[in-house]
C-alpha cells in the first residue's frame, strides 16, 4: 500500500478574527424602511405610504417625484410606447395624464394607431394572429386598412405627419368610442403625438390603400418633430413604455442630432418600463443617454398593473 503522505493544508485557526459591534456598521436595510400592513377602508395615500422603501418601490417612488417636478416646472413629460399599451386596456389613464398637463408629447410605433382606431371605432382590438394566419386573414380587416392608409394619405397632403393625421381624422369621425382615442386627444389639446414606422411592420401595409411616399413622408416629419420635443426635454422625463427596438432608436437618433444643433440637453430623467428588460432600452434609453447627468431607472412589470399604480401614484403627489 502507498504510504499516505500528510496533508499541506489544515483548517485555519480562527482565534485571531478581528470583529466589531454591529452597532458601528453602516447597514442598508433598516425596520423604519419596511412595509407597512395594509388595513381595510385605508385611502391610497396611506397604501403608497406603506409601500417599503428599498429597490424597485424606492425607484418607483423616485420616478413619481421626477415626472411630478417637472410638471411643476413645466418641463416635459413624454411617454414613448408601443401598442400593447392600448391592447391592455391603458389608453383612458394615458388620455387622462394628458388632458391633465403631466403627459406632454406621445411618440409611438406604427401599431399604436391600429389598436388606437380600431378602439375608437368599434370599441374593440387585437385579433387572433395565429388563427387569421392560418387561413391568410391575417390583418385584412377592410375597414383597418382603407380608414387608417386613406387617413395618413389624406393629412400628409395637408403637411400633416401621421400622428396628426389619425388625430384629425378620428376627431372628425362619428366614431362610438373616439373618446378613448389616444391620437385624438393628442390632436384636441395640440400635443404632439408622432409615428415611428417601420414599413412593412404594420397590417395596414398589406393594403392597396399604402401609399409608400406619404407613409415615409408622414412619418419622416414625425422624427423630425418629436426630434424639437427632445430638443426641449432639459429637466423632464422620458418615458418608454413597452417598446424593445422602434422607440429606443428613435429616441437616441432624436437625441443626437438635438445635441449636435446645440440644443442643451443633459440633466433629465428616463425611464424604461417592461415586463423584460431588453437590450436597446437599457442602453438607448437608460444608460448613454444619461451618461454625462441626469438619472435612469428600470421599472419591471406588466404594463396593466405598472402604469396604473404609476399613474395613480402621480395624481396622488400632485394632489
Amino acid at each position: 500500500m502507498l504510504k499516505l503522505l500528510d496533508m499541506k493544508y489544515k483548517q485555519i485557526d480562527l482565534s485571531g478574527l478581528k470583529t466589531y459591534s454591529i452597532k458601528d456598521r453602516c447597514s442598508k436595510v433598516s425596520a423604519e424602511k419596511s412595509a407597512l400592513p395594509h388595513k381595510k377602508g385605508n385611502s391610497f395615500g396611506e397604501f403608497i405610504k406603506g409601500l417599503p422603501d428599498f429597490l424597485a418601490s424606492q425607484e418607483l417612488k423616485a420616478v413619481v417625484q421626477a415626472i411630478v417636478k417637472a410638471h411643476k416646472n413645466k418641463r416635459p413629460v413624454v411617454l414613448g410606447m408601443g401598442a400593447h399599451s392600448i391592447k391592455v386596456g391603458l389608453s383612458p389613464l394615458i388620455i387622462d395624464l394628458m388632458q391633465k398637463g403631466v403627459i406632454t408629447a406621445i411618440a409611438t410605433n406604427g401599431a399604436c394607431i391600429i389598436h388606437d382606431f380600431e378602439i375608437s371605432y368599434i370599441g374593440q382590438t387585437s385579433e387572433d394572429v395565429a388563427r387569421e394566419l392560418c387561413t391568410g386573414t391575417f390583418g385584412m380587416a377592410k375597414e383597418t386598412g382603407q380608414m387608417l392608409n386613406n387617413a395618413i394619405n389624406n393629412g400628409v397632403k395637408k403637411g400633416h405627419g401621421i400622428g396628426r393625421s389619425i388625430g384629425e381624422f378620428i376627431d372628425s369621425s362619428d366614431f362610438s368610442f373616439k373618446d378613448k382615442s389616444i391620437f385624438r386627444a393628442a390632436y384636441t389639446l395640440n400635443i404632439p403625438a408622432t409615428v415611428h414606422v417601420a414599413v412593412g411592420s404594420d397590417i395596414i401595409h398589406m393594403h392597396p390603400e399604402a401609399d409608400g411616399a406619404s407613409i415615409g413622408e408622414g412619418s419622416l416629419d414625425d422624427f423630425r418633430l418629436f426630434t424639437s420635443v427632445v430638443a426641449d426635454l432639459e429637466g423632464g422625463v422620458y418615458i418608454n413604455l413597452g417598446s424593445a427596438v422602434i422607440l429606443p432608436e428613435v429616441f437616441l437618433k432624436a437625441l443626437t442630432i438635438a445635441r449636435n444643433l446645440g440644443n442643451k440637453v443633459e440633466e433629465f430623467t428616463t425611464v424604461n418600463m417592461d415586463f423584460i428588460q431588453h437590450y436597446r432600452p437599457r442602453e438607448n434609453v437608460l444608460k448613454r443617454p444619461t451618461m454625462m447627468k441626469g438619472q435612469c431607472f428600470a421599472l419591471t412589470g406588466h404594463h396593466e398593473i405598472m402604469f396604473p399604480l404609476l399613474s395613480a401614484m402621480v395624481i396622488e403627489e400632485l394632489g
